[in-house]
């Protein structure tokens, strides 16, 4: 007779599955509560202590750590030294390991969990069965994954055992399921003990979505989602309409959210390309919408639009008017999705903004050969604490204009201008290889727009004189730049010349 051992934390579709098994041959080996939830289903069952001839100790920590079980799980049957020696023993082969884990991530996920707690759910006897298994996946069948169920038991109806091919791809399994459980684990001590740089990074996500294509229609991509999800994420988004998003749409989609999550009075933020086109803020959701959308006109065609309050009928009313990719808010007033959800491709999606400013502390890119990870940009500043550097002082309404221009700038790309007004940005200049040409797309786009209330907002530092040059040609008032460059001083000087205010704030904000 064939044996299964089945030890499982997670016994959805246990029941069936392990039936299955016994009207396959098999004879069940069974511990602690997946027992019970056996025996009480009137499953004959065999208890591991009948097996180990050893009582389960330590409160459990120590019960299937045995040489009667993984004797039994890593003789090798083609090898008759290795069945002599469990014939010695009297150890039995075990030819099908179903076994889950305890539920530490389940448990680290809990918003008070505590240390001993996350440490009493670290599975060790489990992760030993299952890569004891996986190791012998020539002879034994492993199974971790209740979707595999189905497949497993139609094998065995229709052969009697499994096939190497199947037992292989499972065995694979097997160990991307014991190698995320102990990444969990390391990323979680390896925070508890407050280290940034450990020598092994080990992180994990679990697949989401195999998508249509990447970037390009060549190129195939998938969507991995961080194995401990965050709230505030285009990934934790709800389609309520329209078709899957896109690899592009993703990329595009986060830009936006990052963006978005800057500003707390009724905001718009509209992104195209990974760079924002228009935002605009305002009383109340509309306003914001008109500002975003007269901020750039052409560009905001096929955009990506994020919205920090529930869309109401009005705002609905007026991007129904354009092409957009895709709009994500809190919510949708009922009249308000009617009316949107009439365009067949729109993306609508729905996010809990509330979660906004929890921490999400690292970002990682590839590279080839590698990746790079840092904390994300989401440093808060007042700008009371920023310098005047100039003979012209900005006035209290020129320095919130500033910080709204600031915001904006930090989430286009560098090098990167922005000019704005107190409602809404008037031109944005990005990706160049120059500021001074950043600048000058930035003027252009503004055109007439520019008047008293503008303001210009770089990323970074100005190398030479020129951009402050230009700008107060052009109209500029008041101006925030990072300061920090040898040549500040010719940039001060341009700025007294021009009558212009400027203030420095000590920090850049890079965005590549």
């Amino acid at each position: 007779m064939k044996r299964a051992l089945v030890s499982v934390s997670d016994k959805t579709n246990l029941v069936p599955f392990v039936k299955g098994l016994v009207e396959n041959g098999f004879e069940i080996v069974s511990t602690g509560g997946t027992k019970k939830v056996l025996d009480d289903a009137g499953i004959d069952t065999i208890s591991i202590e009948d097996v180990t001839h050893f009582p389960e100790i330590l409160d459990g920590r120590v019960k299937t750590l045995n040489p009667y079980v993984h004797g039994g799980l890593l003789a090798r049957r083609e090898l008759p030294e290795h069945m002599k020696t469990l014939e010695k023993l009297n150890i039995t082969p075990i030819d099908l390991v179903c076994v889950n884990l305890y539920p530490f991530k389940e448990t680290i996920e809990k918003p008070d969990v505590k240390l001993a707690d996350a440490i009493e759910n670290i599975d060790i006897g489990g992760p030993s069965m299952v890569r004891s298994a996986a190791k012998n996946y020539r002879d034994v069948t492993i199974v971790v994954d209740q979707n595999d169920y189905d497949h497993v038991l139609g094998e065995f109806k229709e052969n009697g055992t499994t096939t190497l091919e199947t037992r292989s791809k499972l065995a694979a399994k097997a160990f991307r399921h014991t190698a995320a459980y102990d990444a969990l684990i390391s990323q979680y001590l390896t925070k508890e003990n407050g280290l940034e740089d450990p020598e092994k990074l080990t992180l994990t996500w679990d697949l989401k979505e195999t998508m249509r294509y990447g970037e390009n229609s060549h190129q195939k991509a998938w969507l991995y989602q961080d194995a401990l999800p965050k709230s505030f994420s285009i990934l934790s988004a709800k389609q309520l309409h329209g078709k899957k998003l896109s690899y592009n749409n993703i990329k595009d989609a986060d830009e936006a959210l990052r963006c978005i999550r800057e500003f707390d009075e009724p905001a718009v933020v509209a992104m195209k390309h990974m760079n924002p086109c228009g935002i605009g803020r305002g009383e109340n959701l509309e306003q914001a919408w008109d500002r975003a959308y007269a901020a750039d006109t052409v560009s905001i065609f096929g955009g990506v639009i994020a919205l920090n309050r529930k869309v109401d009928l009005a705002t609905a009313q007026k991007m129904h008017k354009i092409f957009l990719e895709i709009i994500i808010a809190p919510g949708f007033d009922d009249d308000a999705y009617e009316i949107l959800a009439k365009k067949k491709n729109i993306r609508l999606l729905s996010l809990d903004f509330s979660k906004k400013d929890e921490p999400t502390k690292h970002e990682v890119v590839s590279v080839m050969g590698g990746m790079l990870m840092q904390e994300q940009d989401t440093l808060k500043e007042d700008y009371h604490d920023w310098k005047c550097v100039t003979d012209v002082q900005p006035t209290e309404e020129q320095l919130k204009t500033l910080m709204f221009a600031w915001k904006a700038v930090k989430h286009a790309k560098s090098n990167a201008i922005v000019l704005a007004n107190d409602e809404r940005t008037l031109g944005v200049g990005e990706g160049q290889p120059n500021r001074i040409d950043s600048l000058k797309i930035a003027v252009k786009h503004a055109g007439d727009d520019i008047d008293e209330r503008t303001v210009m907002a770089s990323d970074a530092f100005f190398p030479f004189g020129d951009c402050v040059e230009y700008a107060g040609k052009h109209g500029i008032k008041a101006v925030v730049q990072p300061g920090g460059s040898i040549r500040d001083q010719e940039s001060i000087d341009m700025a007294n010349k021009y009558g212009i205010a400027m203030v420095t704030t000590g920090v850049r904000h890079f965005r590549h």
